[in-house]
């Protein structure tokens, strides 16, 4: 990264680093898109497992992943500090944090699991298909959450391509293999959405695996010595790292338990309503890739900027991110407006669930505008290590305002199920606008240093 560069050659920077994020995220995704795809194709019943299964399993996957995502500031700001001595460290704490944290959640998983499925009311079959899923999920929590720090190391060094390149080997892994499962291929038996969970865990463990390798073959990645020694476990650099990953962790949280908690509350209606929020909730989420894209691309440019002392450069990039973002909401959302029905079809050949999961997916053309000014706001935040905040705006946003507002409009008035969108609607743009106010504090704050 040069130190000093005109505004097209920083969105030339900015756009080297974001698309092989986004490629990359688009890819993870679509793991969970061709679980949710090929689950539906197997029937409806397993689609409704995989989507109560996915509801309890994504936002503790995002939240306490986010934790690990503390690696990428932390790393980007001794970059551009040239304190390259410090970051094996750094990393491997990390990586001994983020297997404590597996560790945790595979013991809380086991005991509160069965209860949290009897709360719900699920169909039998549903319910089997979800416990089941979840259950294959455990085998690779240790190794996505291994993963998680891999990848903020080997983003915030800038070798965004790498991380594609490893998202890119995976994906067809994932496909073949839920390909195998799901539909009971090649003499092994078939296992419906169950199948699913199975080829997630394996695929984990193929992330983890092969950027271990490559860090430890690779001589851009060798030069830091990563696992040139072994470091003793540090308290004080895990108080450290928390200090940075628990606000994140906790805001990505807070704002994916929430959809979480909406698709649990859409079991109280029937299983073609389940389907078809889970369908146009897949769909919203992996065009949500792009501003999410944008945010860790910010965190690792404005991270490195700050580090360097560099501020003026720093908020350039903020606003380019911000700019780039808003301009692809509105492409995205054209995309949901004009192939809402082809988008249903793609997860489901059952005209209830196809008609109501249209009606849905006009609710998240609202979430585009929303999604795309707060996500960069958050990942231009965490470049400067500025975190708290974030996490106090999404918990008001979501469980003080747009949970009780969606509730009352799906429990109380004639709307019916699409209050829980509405409710979500008002939730975003709550949260956009307590993260502009907060952005604006910071620039202020740090425009009188460069």
């Amino acid at each position: 990264m040069k130190q000093t560069l005109t505004i097209p050659q920083k969105i030339r920077q900015l756009l080297l680093i974001l698309v092989p994020i986004l490629v990359a995220q688009v890819t993870m995704f679509s793991m969970s898109f061709f679980d949710t795809v090929m689950s539906g194709q197997a029937s409806t019943q397993d689609l409704a497992g995989v989507a109560i299964g996915s509801s309890i399993w994504v936002p503790i996957s995002a939240g306490l992943g986010g934790i690990c995502v503390a690696v990428t500031p932390i790393v980007a700001q001794l970059i551009g500090a040239k304190r390259k001595e410090d970051i094996a460290f750094k990393v491997n704490q990390g990586i001994y944090l983020a297997l404590f944290i597996s560790g945790l959640v595979i013991a809380v998983g086991a005991i509160s699991l069965d209860s949290i499925l009897d709360l719900m009311g699920l169909e039998d079959t549903v319910r089997r298909i979800s416990h089941s899923y979840l259950l294959a999920i455990s085998f690779g929590i240790p190794a996505l959450f291994l993963y998680q720090v891999l990848r903020s190391f080997i983003d915030a060094l800038g070798k965004t391509r790498v991380t594609m390149l490893i998202a890119l080997l995976s994906l067809p892994i994932n496909v073949l293999l839920n390909y195998i499962l799901i539909f009971g291929k090649f003499g092994f038996p078939s296992l419906g959405g169950v199948g699913a969970g199975v080829a997630s865990a394996i695929t984990y463990w193929c992330l983890a695996l092969i950027a271990l390798t490559l860090i430890l073959r690779q001589k851009s990645f060798r030069t830091y010595h990563v696992f040139g020694r072994l470091f003793g476990l540090s308290i004080k650099e895990w108080k450290e790292q928390l200090k940075i990953g628990l606000p994140i962790g906790f805001a990505i949280f807070v704002e994916t338990s929430i959809f979480a908690v909406v698709a649990l509350m859409m079991s109280n209606f029937n299983t073609v309503t389940i389907a078809a929020h889970q369908v146009a909730m897949n769909f919203s989420t992996l065009l949500y890739m792009v501003p999410l894209s944008i945010s860790s691309a910010l965190t690792i440019l404005v991270g490195f900027e700050v580090g360097a002392g560099r501020h003026k450069d720093a908020r350039q990039y903020s606003y380019l991110g911000m700019g780039m973002s808003v301009g692809m909401a509105g492409i995205c959302a054209i995309i949901l407006l004009l192939f809402s029905e082809q988008v249903a079809t793609l997860y489901s050949q059952e005209v209830a669930v196809i008609q109501m999961a249209q009606q849905f997916l006009i609710y998240a053309l609202f979430f585009q505008l929303s999604d795309a000014i707060a996500a960069p706001i958050q990942g231009a935040l965490r470049g400067y290590k500025d975190v708290n905040v974030t996490f106090i705006t999404a918990f008001i946003s979501y469980w003080l305002i747009g949970l009780p507002a969606g509730y009352y409009m799906a429990s109380y008035t004639p709307i019916g199920a699409p209050g829980y969108w509405i409710g979500l609607i008002l939730a975003l743009a709550v949260s956009a606008v307590g993260l502009s106010g907060r952005f604006l504090i910071v620039q202020r704050r740090h425009s009188a240093i460069g």
